[in-house]
């Protein structure tokens, strides 16, 4: 029997791996419902599903290696880069999903009180804070909804021999900005940020890319850090954050 692999474990959601299965196991059954469905929709390859009886998911493995993670430099060649821009453009001029995402003014309540509990508890200076909030009020803005991945992060999409093979966990998959995936994807890799383009295309703002870099990075650490992750490690939140300065 393989051994079982923890992937990810917290209070919200667990995902294990035996062999080639994933089992991911989630305490709002409606996510595990949603990324059966979204995966069902999306025009760029995805994990197949091998069963799914809430709360519990079983998908297959997909080929590849991941562009990256999170704190440390891409191994992934330009070519893999562009073949993921290209994917994520064909995901964003698809078809809607039926169900909404998020609006601006979620993301300004939830920059306001981020903002305010990262500074009235010490975790990070606050002209730090300050900075950042300006660059992330870029994002907040009309935009026109487009098929988002809703937490492209860079271990999420898996490449092969410059192709994509495979973008997996789509549980936040929403009608959304398409400046968030592209921001997501290239969170802690600015400098791949070309590469991504050169397949997606150049008629988007980097400057509102640059604010979902900081608002992404502000709203998430306190959740990272009472979730037993570190926004602090090289290269991950916090780093971002600095790099507007």
């Amino acid at each position: 029997m393989d051994e079982v692999e923890v992937v990810v474990a917290h209070s919200e959601r667990a995902t294990l791996r035996v062999g080639d299965t994933f089992l991911k196991v989630d305490a709002h059954p409606m996510r595990t419902h949603v990324e059966v469905e979204a995966m069902a929709m999306a025009p760029v390859p995805t994990p197949e599903v091998l069963w799914h009886k809430p709360p519990v998911l079983a998908i297959a493995a997909v080929r590849g290696e991941a562009l990256g993670v999170l704190g440390k430099p891409s191994a992934a060649s330009p070519r893999a880069w562009a073949a993921a821009g290209a994917a994520v453009r064909e995901l964003h001029e698809a078809p809607l999903p039926p169900w909404e995402g998020r609006r601006v003014e979620e993301y300004a309540a939830d920059l306001e009180r981020e903002c305010a509990w990262l500074v009235d508890s010490g975790t990070l200076p606050a002209d730090l804070v300050a900075r950042n909030r300006q660059v992330a009020e870029a994002v907040l803005r009309p935009w026109t909804p487009v098929f988002t991945h809703g937490d492209l992060q860079i271990t999420h999409v898996f490449t092969v021999d410059g192709e994509v093979t495979g973008i997996i966990d789509w549980s936040e998959a929403c009608r959304g900005d398409a400046h968030f995936d592209l921001a997501i994807l290239t969170l802690g890799h600015e400098e791949r940020l070309g590469d991504l383009l050169a397949g997606y295309g150049t008629d988007v703002d980097v400057d509102v890319i640059r604010g979902w870099w900081a608002l992404r990075s502000l709203t998430a650490i306190r959740w990272l850090t009472e979730h037993g992750f570190d926004p602090h490690q090289p290269g991950a939140e916090v780093d971002v954050l600095k790099a507007r300065m």
